[in-house]
């Protein structure tokens, strides 16, 4: 009933929960019943493997994950609620018991209109969260309940247990529903917010079995869970801003889009773009092929090459296309470029050359170097290939630990570069575009291990993400300076250490994860001091931090690339 996993998790929560206010008693509420239908819908799960998710082609040597990819959301967005709900509180009480001067009365109260408008946009965000997660659990729910075929029969008792869990399910929505409905008042305006997340709610199913049906063995459900959970909210989140902006313009008005949401930066809706052109690239591309190769079989007939060539010359074309024509014309639309957004990429590096081009100098440099010698070493050493990968993990401290000190604003559109830059790279490998692809796929799988499989190669995309959603989420208020370096302390210092201090000295791995990110933390504390950055230490949250991560780097047997930082930096948001 409670392995080492579940308990980790139930840790993870449960200071979530006593840190949440009394503002947000409705959202801490709907997580408890989350976590406790998550938790039951998974034991079923483990304990009974002639059920029809044993059709699911999950991946091999790991457990189903569905209590830890069901909550993981839904806990990093109440984490962001509780640090706005802290800053509103500051400001309301810095207004009402100090006296200021008229100007610091407009700063702060639109300091807090910001707030404010931040915290409901995220408790809109953690909503549409909590319906991905509960959707998927209600769609697992009656797959379970489903009889599987050319077996015998379930027992009644596995009946009973199942629909007893359908019902639980149905009385937990009907609450959450009721719970949704107290935070918003009864109208048109709450029953669109209300089919909004459900809508996402029913996204995130239809996704999630196209990832499992057509990527089998590349995930568990529970790693499935959080990626498609991400990805519905992330388009939604682009859907509704394009809905909003559009609305604002017919309606000759910025009230539609204040009221939806936070105002983006530049640099967040190059990013926003780029990745999600990039995801439906693939979707266009299958469209487009078939009608060239219609075309061309004929006269290519007698010559692969030429087939090839036509092929990847067809691919380029619509790439440039895409990320040229189509993805700034959204940008365009949603943000006000007086230039070509790609033009302003070139002029934000050039704005600051000495500190930026440098930089860009560096971290090539740094690539070069590294990616040759580290892949020397995976083709002649007997060194196991998960201490190789750590390689990387060491590389991205070297990497992206200065730039975050001193050009923060210039790593978040790195990272979305680097991102740009891995997706097309995955889809030339996959779809073994003429003349790269061969040669990135002999690369990549020098780096490969168990949790990777030969269609899909996931680590190196969970590493950078690790590394940069929790810099992508602190944009804002940021009252906890350690947060930002959540992924990067994690993966970096206290994952890779680890792993070599275990796999040498057999050092236990909570006591060794705990050491080496309190090293991590001391020397970042002393880097932030002297760059005039730093501010007060929180060290409860930092200690319980470390302990929930190092025991989940322990237990777990999910991705922990991707899961570690999301935990470790919705704790020290606390």
């Amino acid at each position: 009933m409670l392995n080492g996993e579940r308990a980790v998790v139930l840790l993870f929560i449960a200071p979530i929960l006593h840190a949440t206010p009394l503002s947000l008693l409705a959202e801490a509420l709907s997580l408890s019943l989350l976590a406790l239908f998550a938790l039951v819908i998974e034991v079923f799960a483990d304990s009974s493997p002639n059920s029809q998710l044993a059709q699911f082609k999950t991946r091999r040597g790991a457990s189903s994950g569905i209590l830890l990819g069901a909550v993981t959301l839904p806990c990093l967005m109440i984490s962001r609620l509780i640090q706005l709900s802290r800053a509103l509180s500051l400001h309301e009480i810095g207004v009402q018991g100090t006296q200021f001067s008229l100007n610091q009365i407009d700063w702060c109260c639109s300091i807090q209109f910001f707030c404010s408008t931040d915290l409901e946009y995220l408790r809109l965000q953690y909503w549409a969260a909590f319906a991905c997660g509960f959707s998927v659990l209600g769609f697992l729910g009656y797959r379970l309940w489903q009889l599987p075929n050319n077996i015998q029969p379930i027992s009644a008792r596995t009946t009973r247990d199942v629909k007893f869990i359908l019902s639980c399910l149905a009385l937990c929505g009907t609450v959450c529903c009721v719970l949704f409905a107290t935070k918003y008042h009864i109208g048109w305006s709450a029953a669109l917010k209300l089919l909004w997340v459900l809508s996402q709610g029913l996204a995130t199913v239809k996704l999630i079995q196209h990832v499992v049906h057509n990527f089998p063995f590349c995930a568990s459900i529970g790693e499935a869970l959080l990626v498609t959970g991400g990805l519905v909210i992330y388009f939604g989140d682009m859907f509704a801003l394009t809905f909003a902006k559009i609305h604002g313009y017919l309606s000759q008005s910025e009230l539609t889009y204040v009221q939806y949401g936070i105002k983006r930066s530049e640099i967040s809706i190059i990013i926003q773009g780029m990745v999600l052109g990039l995801l439906l690239f693939p979707i266009f591309l299958k469209l487009i092929l078939p009608i060239w190769e219609c075309f061309t079989t004929s006269a290519y007939s007698n010559g692969r090459a030429y087939h090839e060539i036509g092929k990847s010359v067809t691919f380029y074309a619509s790439l440039a296309s895409v990320l040229i024509v189509i993805v700034p014309l959204w940008m365009q639309i949603v943000q006000t470029f007086h230039v070509h957004p790609l033009l302003w990429v070139i002029d934000f590096v050039v704005s600051e050359p000495l500190k930026r081009l440098s930089l860009c100098i560096y971290w090539v440099a740094v690539i070069l170097v590294s990616v040759r010698r580290f892949y020397n070493i995976s083709k002649n050493s007997k060194i196991e290939r998960i201490l190789l990968r750590k390689y990387y993990h060491l590389m991205a401290v070297l990497m992206f630990l200065p730039a975050l000190i001193f050009q923060p604003k210039f790593l978040d559109l790195a990272f979305g570069a680097a991102l740009a830059v891995f997706l097309v790279l995955e889809i030339i490998r996959v779809w073994r575009i003429w003349p790269l692809g061969q040669l990135v796929h002999q690369f990549m799988n020098a780096f490969t291990d168990h949790r990777d499989s030969d269609l899909l190669i996931v680590s190196h995309f969970s590493l950078l993400l690790g590394c940069a959603l929790p810099i992508w989420m602190s944009s804002g208020f940021n009252d906890r300076p350690l947060a930002p370096f959540a992924g990067i302390l994690s993966l970096g210092i206290g994952d890779t250490m680890v792993s070599y201090l275990v796999a040498m000295y057999h050092v236990f791995i909570v006591v060794a994860f705990f050491i080496n990110l309190k090293i991590g933390h001391q020397w970042l504390a002393t880097s932030m001091v002297s760059s005039g950055g730093a501010k007060q230490a929180h060290w409860f949250s930092l200690l319980l931090a470390v302990t929930v991560s190092g025991l989940l780097e322990a237990y777990t047997a999910q991705l922990d690339n991707a899961f570690i930082p999301l935990v470790f930096y919705s704790l020290l948001c606390l």
